[in-house]
């Protein structure tokens, strides 16, 4: 369309459409001519004076909007570009004035200015958070979990924690129960819900699952349990006293004898420890570290106690419970067996079985005797001395025994190889020719190793000095305190270890867990391989395993990077720890031996487990026969090194020294520890921390002294080793001032020395140089900076590929959210009584200093938090322990 003519732009916007003027084009004039007529007139004073006041007027505006203007520029930075229009109206006229002519000009300029936007600050655009289902799912795990009432640079666990420990409570049943406790109680669900299923995989997996759930079934039926009653336990019992009152043909008469009974305690005690069943000393399959790791041989070792370590036996009140639930066992054995002989009276004559009486005497050991021959023994009162007697005894072994500090610490201290006649020479009262053939028929060996050769020889004193009655009723009360848990709960010898393990752990009395979980938990105990191939089927698919492996394998490399920046490591340990780092073999999720995917590997490895969907107690003497002949059959066999020690289902992971491997099963790569679909910095927060802690217990006080092949060796110069003390030192110093309540109105330190309101001397004594107990664990946490970095490391390619993603309503840093996931998975309640009882036999600090205590010593993490430097976990870097700085 045409423009219209520029005539037609002066035309007005309104007109006076009422005046004849309006329609006659001359009778209009222009605006010249009326300014013109205006100027024709002649001026007053008044208006010489007006006009002069508005051309100063109109000069000071338009200085005004010139100052504007560039002030306008200068705002926009004197760029861009800007859009200016100028319009000039100029007009002259002539001023009659007196007799001289005035002649003023009129200039008006109209300036439009076209401005660009505002600048906005210069800051990097802002991150939009994913917000998927599963990104906010986990956004409010992590909030759900943290206090932020609390100062993360003055109790981080506190921080990171406060909000998961206030919505989990302490269950009754339970002596502690954190993030390990919630995830395995969640793959224990897992499994229970495949073994409650009736689906069939194939015909081999058939047989697995049959024998699983019969086992699981067996353990359900608590009303079966309860009917059968103390029964099984009573059978066990009088096959324990038969063999040890009883002869074996197998030794010929030529063998020493003494008042402790050789063939009896040798037959008896084998057949004890073919069941997993503790007692006297106890020997483990393990490689040759002084020669050659990966050969098999026997270590010769102290045995588990009654009591969880020797500190209990030194406290009166806690000798007096365990007496106590001693006597009440052989109490209900007595108990049982009247019954047993009630029923058999009342049974016709010709049905009545008296083949016990020609094998064994019946209860007690002899039911009459001594001066009173033909009258009737009190059964409670020799009981309860018996029960007396044998706490007495264990006391003695517990004081014999090896302080766990040097056995935990020490491998060179209790690496002591001897021809095997040092023990059979040392400990008499035990035929160890017969012994070893109940094992190892066709492998008999000649040297041993000796853990604490001292125990050796005390154990043969106490047995010359304890009557052979007392060490009777011991092998009787081993094995009932280990097995009665697995009786009905009804029973008078399940309600008696009940107690003890309530009075130990601080559980609330009466208060029984689910028994599907508990149920659960002992069928993966018994057939753990077989339940974790389904368990692995059904949870560890994706990326999961090459995840996991990339995190680990990250960490040493950041681990190797950081070698020849640690200033009290020289360059020749620097480089041999860079090959042994390399020389480490790295499990991840499950084992090939037996080979997880494979079910034939899975049914020939527990053909020994016999299963019955009608004898829980039988089941799990089945499950401790097979263990045990798998671990003899280790015997002067090259190592497996596709075997595990821990199941796929396992919460946890470790580092075996002698075979030089960090392990991570399947159980542990999940949240809250681990996600394949994670960001990066969750991953190498939680899992990296755990990864690198096990890399770490390779370089740790005791791992330090094993070289790349696993072999006993002092591979690091003196200046290193000297160097490494310090700072061990400073870990153990630092990690000795933390303290936890006993729940008896005194404290227990971490370095395991206990002081109550009054210290008893025999037990300062036994608890001396404790101090470096959890050292091993506590530099094993340091690790966490190699998890920091290797996470750094990879931040860049790991951004592009979308794995550094945010999540929503989270207003924390990458770096802030590394440290807080860390921090999560050691959130933990505990009962006091649990807490002073891990103390005594866990190298692990309690959770709440793993967590403050290591974020302490990294100087990266005060930076994360921004904490002030008078912050408590902020301190000097001179009163930090770094090690790998």
């Amino acid at each position: 369309m045409a423009r219209s003519s520029t005539d037609q732009e002066n035309a007005p916007l309104l007109s006076d459409h009422g005046s004849e003027e309006d329609y006659s084009p001359t009778a209009r004039s222009t605006f010249g001519e009326r300014l013109n007529s205006v100027a024709q007139e002649p001026l007053t004073p008044l208006t010489k004076i007006l006009l002069v006041l508005g051309l100063v007027l109109l000069l000071t505006s338009s200085v005004f909007i010139g100052l504007f203007s560039g002030a306008q520029h200068r705002l926009n930075g004197g760029g861009g570009h800007t859009h200016t229009e100028t319009i000039t109206i100029t007009t002259t006229e002539k001023v009659p004035a007196s007799s001289v002519p005035v002649s003023l000009t009129t200039t008006t300029t109209i300036v439009t200015t076209t401005a660009p936007p505002l600048p906005v600050p210069t800051t990097v655009p802002e991150e939009k958070p994913c917000l998927e289902a599963h990104c906010i799912v986990l956004s409010a795990s992590i909030l759900s979990s943290l206090d932020t009432t609390q100062d993360p640079c003055e109790n981080f666990y506190d921080f990171t924690n406060g909000g998961w420990l206030k919505a989990h409570p302490l269950p009754a049943d339970k002596s502690s129960f954190g993030n390990f406790e919630a995830l395995a109680q969640e793959n224990r669900q897992i499994i229970k819900e495949i073994l409650e299923s009736t689906s069939s995989i194939s015909p081999v997996d058939d047989q697995i699952l049959t024998k699983l759930r019969d086992f699981y079934g067996s353990c359900l039926d608590e009303d079966k349990l309860n009917d059968i009653g103390a029964a099984p336990l009573l059978h066990l019992a009088k096959t324990v006293q038969s063999l040890y009152n009883g002869t074996n043909p197998s030794i010929s008469n030529d063998e020493p004898q003494d008042k402790a009974n050789v063939k009896g305690l040798t037959a008896a005690v084998a057949f004890l420890h073919s069941r997993g069943i503790p007692a006297l000393f106890s020997f483990d399959i393990e490689g040759d570290v002084g020669v050659d790791p990966n050969h098999m041989v026997l270590w010769f070792n102290q045995p588990d106690l009654g009591l969880p370590s020797k500190e209990y036996f030194e406290e009166e009140a806690m000798r007096q419970i365990y007496a106590d639930t001693l006597e009440r066992l052989l109490i209900s054995l007595i108990e049982e067996e009247d019954l047993q002989q009630q029923r058999q009276r009342k049974q016709p004559p010709a049905l009545i079985n008296n083949d016990d009486a020609a094998v064994w005497p019946p209860w007690p050991w002899p039911p009459w005797g001594g001066d009173d021959e033909g009258k009737p023994i009190n059964r409670t009162l020799e009981a309860h001395d018996l029960a007396e007697g044998v706490v007495a005894f264990e006391r003695k072994l517990a004081q014999a025994s090896l302080d766990l500090d040097v056995l935990q610490q020490d491998p060179f201290a209790t690496y002591n190889p001897v021809p095997v006649s040092n023990i059979t020479d040392t400990v008499t009262q035990i035929h160890f020719p017969t012994y070893f053939s109940t094992f190892t028929p066709r492998n008999y060996p000649d040297r041993i190793i000796v853990t604490y050769p001292q125990y050796a020889v005390s154990l043969a004193d106490i047995l010359d000095e304890t009557p052979s009655k007392v060490i009777e009723a011991y092998l009787v009360t081993r094995a009932a305190l280990l097995l009665s848990p697995f009786l009905g709960m009804d029973t008078d010898a399940w309600q008696a270890q009940r107690s003890l393990l309530e009075a130990l752990t601080g559980i609330k009395k009466g208060a029984v867990g689910d028994r599907g979980e508990y149920c659960i938990g002992r069928t993966e105990d018994a057939l753990g391989f077989a339940a974790g191939r389904y368990f692995v089927n059904q949870t560890f698919g994706g990326d999961s395993r090459e995840k996991g492996t990339k995190v680990i394998t990250d960490i040493v490399d950041s681990f190797k990077a950081s070698l020849s920046h640690i200033d009290w490591m020289d360059k020749e340990s620097a480089e041999a720890a860079a090959q042994k780092a390399d020389a480490i073999r790295v499990k991840v999720g499950f084992p090939i031996s037996p080979n997880t995917l494979d079910p034939r590997s899975i049914l020939n490895y527990y053909s020994l487990v016999k299963t019955n969907q009608e004898d829980f107690f039988g089941n799990i003497l089945s499950s401790s026969i097979s263990d045990t002949y798998k671990k003899w059959q280790q015997l002067g066999k090259p190592r497996d090194l596709n075997s595990w020690e821990m199941f796929p289902s396992t919460v946890n992971a470790y580092f075996n020294p002698p075979s030089n491997e960090i392990v991570f099963p399947a159980g542990i790569l999940r949240p809250p520890f681990f996600s394949q679909d994670w960001p990066a910095y969750l991953s190498y927060g939680s899992f990296g921390h755990v990864a690198a802690h096990e890399l770490t217990h390779a370089f740790d006080s005791a791992g330090r002294l094993y070289n790349q092949e696993g072999k006993l060796e002092k591979w690091w110069t003196n200046f290193t080793s000297e160097g490494f003390k310090t700072k061990q030192d400073c870990i153990v110093k630092q990690y000795s001032a933390y303290s936890i309540d006993d729940g008896k109105g005194g404290k227990v330190h971490v370095n395991g020395n206990l002081c109550a309101s009054s210290c008893l001397p025999a037990l300062s004594m036994i608890l001396t140089d404790r101090f470096v107990r959890t050292s091993g664990e506590n530099i094993g946490d340091t690790g966490l900076i190699q998890a920091f970095r290797a996470w750094k490391a990879q931040y860049n390619a790991s951004e592009a590929n979308g794995n550094e993603y945010l999540l929503p309503g989270l207003n924390y840093t990458r770096e802030q959210l590394f440290f807080i996931s860390f921090a999560r998975i050691w959130a933990r309640e505990m009962k006091p009584a649990a807490a002073v009882q891990r103390i005594r036999t866990d190298p692990h600090s309690p959770n709440r200093f793993r967590v403050d205590g290591t974020v302490s010593n990294m100087p990266e993490f005060a930076s994360a938090f921004k904490c002030s430097k008078h912050a408590k976990l902020n301190p000097p870097n001179e009163d930090r322990c770094i090690f790998w700085s």
